[in-house]
């Protein structure tokens, strides 16, 4: 194909950018204006894709962390031959369309993830192209060997998690990672240089990138410095792509009234005149389909190519296939108890850390690490090694204290497939990870997110550290499983739930101290959420995690007092809630007076005990003092739970 065939395919883009822009009356369509020329260079002449088989596994994955432009993603789709029609452009950011204001993951239509919120699109890429070093790593270069493409933005380069993800990338030398950087000078306030004056290409070099500088506009410089960049594979590549938003608009080019706002029709007409457009909208030439479907072309031969290595590997190698269906169909597990003795006391971060081994052997996509805690939080796979430049087997990630990072690399590696990965820290310190932890439930990957020191009962660490609020946040937040254990049989069940569960993310919230390992019958009791783990006639107790024990402890407190109390454990709300409605009532009771035990906030708990309810929580932040000082302070030992219900029932 020719410039002028390239030229036709920019024009395309921007007119579609435009046209999507102006008639939903919202939307950016500066930075696809402003990127179009890129865009038809890693398209066309570089990206290895298939839309007739959207989702095989060895395809190049593109990341579009700036996703205010999705207008782009969603016209390149449309243009390569993905199941996203021109209606579906006509009906940009309205209901029920598949074309959202910010990209949704949707891998039949070609969307790896879902991007918007600044930054989490950059850190999301490093954790795909983390996936593909590692099962090539255990797979072979036959059957992995793809990149991972991205456009970022000046707003992801100002958010502080590129600069965590930035910093892990270059340390791990993650050489088939290539991001372009919209280098536009214009924020929604002004010009960049009101806040953003750094050194970008010394910034990345810094931390181990090959860096690149070049017009965005000229299409041979991209061509150019994309196939540097793909040579180099000892570290990611940034091109910093200088570019003007809103390019071609005659007024609105270079200025922020090209960022958020449609360019109005008026200037619209201005824009196609320049650009010798058609003023029809959303006009899409027959050249530029053909054009976009040669491009495509790669990656569909490609495909049949790896389609025929793949059979013959695995005729040759029944191992190989068998860990293939092991990492990409597996079958839901059980894990077996080690050992843990009812009566003793272990804490619940330890005893999920007594079954990682297990977990991993049972699960061979089953890999992660902590920010920088793993001994705190018992997360390591002890037969396996550090994920690193000299073992990209390695299942143990060190992630260091990246939080924020250790985030979305998280979802990028649950989003590329074939893993099942999890991520580690201090529940407090949930708060860093909030906004990948919403996208993970946006986007219905299983992510899992292990948090440890779950309560004030971890001690004189004090306030900074005590989570009091989590709880009720992360339960607030849609298709996010919160799953907090009583004691080691539930946290190995709490493990099966969220290693089985492929629809969404599980939190597990687990304890720094000990608590006693319940004496009980049965299996399978955390998968419906919540169950009676004694019965009672006159009232129910409902608590979560160490409180269950304390229940118990109450409930015999009020036993000698002459009434009888239920004790319901309910690890998560979110299975409890999605049982029926006879189940749910079975266990708390018909008509009986309720009251929740939880060492946090008790916001939340009236969908539980209803508005009658006595809900016993801590509504205040935490303090320094032993965790049996705490305790007694607070009212959270047998006896004063006993007495506060005993005094309320006698109220009723």
């Amino acid at each position: 194909m020719t410039k002028d065939f390239a030229q036709l395919a920019v024009n395309t883009l921007k007119g579609l950018a435009i046209d999507g822009v102006q008639q939903a009356n919202s939307g950016h369509p500066g930075m696809p204006m402003g990127m179009a020329d890129l865009a038809v260079v890693v398209w066309a002449k570089f990206l290895k894709v298939d839309p007739s088989n959207p989702k095989w596994i060895d395809r190049d994955r593109f990341v579009l962390s700036n996703g205010h432009g999705s207008m782009l993603l969603y016209s390149l789709l449309h243009l390569s031959g993905y199941p996203l029609t021109m209606q579906d452009l006509r009906q940009f950011r309205q209901w029920g369309s598949a074309t959202a204001g910010h990209p949704e993951r949707h891998l039949d239509l070609g969307i790896e993830v879902t991007t918007g919120p600044l930054g989490q699109g950059f850190g999301m890429g490093v954790g795909l192209a983390m996936a593909e070093e590692h099962l090539r790593a255990v797979f072979g270069p036959d059957l992995f060997d793809h990149r991972t493409f991205g456009f970022v933005s000046d707003g992801d380069l100002m958010e502080g998690i590129s600069a965590e993800s930035s910093s892990l990338a270059g340390h791990l030398g993650l050489g088939r990672l290539l991001y372009y950087y919209d280098s536009n000078g214009i924020s929604i306030d002004g010009p960049t240089s009101i806040t953003f004056t750094e050194d970008v290409s010394a910034r990345f070099r810094a931390v181990g990138w090959h860096t690149l500088e070049i017009d965005g506009h000229d299409r041979d410089a991209i061509e150019a410095a994309t196939r540097e960049a793909l040579a180099v594979e000892d570290r990611p590549s940034l091109i910093i792509c200088h570019t003007h938003i809103g390019h071609g608009s005659p007024h609105k080019q270079d200025t922020p009234g090209a960022h958020g706002a449609p360019l109005g029709e008026e200037e619209v007409g201005l824009t196609k005149e320049l650009m010798g457009w058609p003023e029809e909208p959303f006009y899409v030439p027959d050249e530029v389909r053909a054009y976009f479907s040669q491009g495509m072309q790669r990656g569909r031969e490609a495909r049949e190519q790896w389609l025929d290595r793949k059979d013959e590997l695995f005729a040759d190698n029944p191992d190989l296939a068998a860990l293939w269906d092991a990492h990409f169909h597996p079958k839901p597990i059980k894990l077996e108890d080690p050992g843990f003795e009812p009566g003793s006391s272990l804490a619940t971060r330890a005893a999920g850390g007594k079954l990682f081994d297990q977990m991993a052997r049972k699960m061979p996509g089953f890999l992660g690490g902590a920010a920088d805690l793993v001994e705190s939080t018992k997360t390591t796979i002890t037969f396996s090694g550090g994920f690193s430049v000299e073992d990209r087997t390695g299942r143990n990630i060190h992630f260091g204290i990246r939080e924020h990072a250790m985030g979305a690399v998280v979802n990028g590696l649950a989003g590329h497939g074939g893993l099942r990965p999890y991520g580690a820290t201090f529940f407090v310190f949930s708060d860093y990870m909030r906004p990948a932890i919403r996208l993970s439930a946006l986007m219905e990957v299983p992510s899992i997110w292990v948090y440890t020191h779950d309560s004030v009962f971890l001690g004189e660490d004090g306030p900074t550290h005590q989570p009091i609020e989590q709880l009720a946040s992360l339960r607030a937040m849609p298709n996010l499983w919160v799953v907090r254990p009583a004691d080691a049989i539930e946290t190995l069940e709490a493990w099966e739930l969220a290693l089985n569960r492929t629809t969404g993310p599980t939190a597990l919230i687990l304890s720094r101290q000990g608590v006693p390992v319940l004496d009980r019958t049965g299996r399978g009791l955390v998968e419906r959420g919540g169950y009676i783990l004694r019965d009672g006639d006159d009232v129910v107790l409902v608590a979560t995690g160490s409180e269950v024990a304390l229940a118990l402890g109450a409930a015999d407190e009020l036993a000698a007092a002459g009434t009888s109390a239920r004790v319901v454990s309910l690890p998560c709300w979110e299975a409890f809630f999605a049982q029926d409605a006879d189940y749910r009532a079975e266990v708390l009771g018909d008509g009986l007076p309720m009251v929740s035990i939880e060492a946090a906030s008790t916001f939340g708990w009236e969908r539980i005990t209803g508005v009658d309810g006595l809900n016993l929580g801590i509504d205040h932040f935490g303090a320094s003092a032993p965790a049996s000082v705490i305790a007694e302070q607070w009212g959270f030992t047998p006896q004063a739970v006993a007495d506060r219900v005993g005094a309320w029932l006698k109220k009723l």
